[in-house]
């Protein structure tokens, strides 16, 4: 008997058996349609554009760390920003600075350097202060170490790179880096004391126009008067250390102080208006540094001394020197002491 129930408990077992996997299909839900990305894989293997779009779509998705742009694993603006930087960028300001300065030599070679018509005095006048001088040159070593900086990072890796190869260039680089980042900031502190000490030796007045017509004589020879400075000063002043410099200054503190979180579109924008206002200023600083060494005879005499002989005076700047005559003259009637602009022999 106990053998009996045995055998039934048995076929009873295999009987609840075949009824479950029966009904199985009929209870069972149906299973989820495969997705556009499962059915690509089945056409297409490891063809995963569509998760990549997703992910080079620029949207912020979850992460765990905190932070500007953390959920963006790839912005796919930094693409155009290097296509940019290393293309046209390099390209057209590398043609831009080397034909100033080929232009440069050329008109030394044809014209020479810009003589006076008439020999010196011996009778100095002073054109600049000590603070004017300090403040000039601050600003004169502090650009042209940036610009021998600057331009070692943009072009290096064309120029120096096949000479002094990888190991050596990339120290060369690294130096060039953290130079450029600290005196950057004491070159905005000396173009904003200058900006305060000359602006008002820059603003427009009548002779002016004559200096425009006559494009201040530098082709012809001709005498022009002007003021303290001439249009062609002014026209550096504003454009080259206002605007530019301040341009060029203040998108290099964007990229100096990453801390405040700036996002990478930020970052790289700053850094194409860095560029393209570097090779702007660093291509028309050549034709000034050129007028105040070479180009012109007595130039660098006065901002290295602060003062220039009266014929220098005379040729260049014809209006300004009357009005110091006539001021120091003015103060010795009255018994006063000696202006800025005193002679001195």
């Amino acid at each position: 008997m106990a053998y009996d129930m045995t055998v039934w408990r048995r076929l009873l077992c295999a009987l609840l058996t075949l009824c479950a996997l029966a009904a199985g299909p009929v209870f069972a839900a149906d299973p989820p349609p495969p997705t556009d990305q499962a059915l690509r894989q089945q056409v297409q293997p490891l063809n995963n554009a569509p998760v990549w779009r997703e992910v080079r779509s620029g949207e912020a998705h979850f992460t765990t760390v905190k932070g500007v742009e953390t959920g963006v694993l790839i912005q796919s603006g930094g693409q155009t920003w290097r296509a940019l930087r290393n293309g046209p960028i390099t390209l057209y300001g590398g043609i831009a600075f080397s034909a100033m300065l080929v232009l440069l030599a050329l008109f030394f070679k044809l014209r020479g350097q810009i003589r006076l018509s008439e020999p010196k005095t011996g009778r100095l006048i002073q054109r600049f202060t000590t603070l004017e001088r300090m403040s000039h040159w601050t600003m004169a070593i502090s650009f042209c170490v940036l610009m021998v900086s600057g331009l070692i990072m943009l072009f290096g890796k064309h120029v120096l790179l096949p000479v002094f190869g990888y190991s050596l260039f990339a120290l060369v680089a690294m130096v060039c880096k953290n130079i450029h980042n600290f005196v950057g900031p004491v070159f905005i502190l000396s173009v904003l004391l200058f900006i305060v000490l000359f602006v008002k030796d820059n603003v427009w007045q009548a002779i002016d126009a004559l200096w425009i017509r006559k494009a201040g004589g530098l082709l012809s020879g001709e005498h022009v008067p002007s003021h303290r400075f001439n249009f062609g000063e002014k026209t550096w002043f504003w454009l080259g250390v206002v605007f530019l410099s301040l341009t060029v200054g203040a998108s290099g503190l964007v990229l100096n102080f990453p801390n405040f979180e700036q996002g990478r579109a930020v970052m790289q924008t700053a850094n194409l208006v860095h560029l393209i206002g570097g090779l702007i200023v660093m291509t028309l600083s050549l034709a000034h540094i050129y007028i105040g060494t070479l180009g012109m005879e007595g130039a660098l005499e006065g901002m290295q001394t602060g003062y220039v002989d009266e014929t220098w005076a005379k040729e260049h700047h014809e209006l300004w020197y009357d009005a110091a005559r006539q001021n120091q003259a003015a103060e010795q009637t009255s018994g006063g002491l000696s202006a800025p602009a005193a002679v001195r022999t």
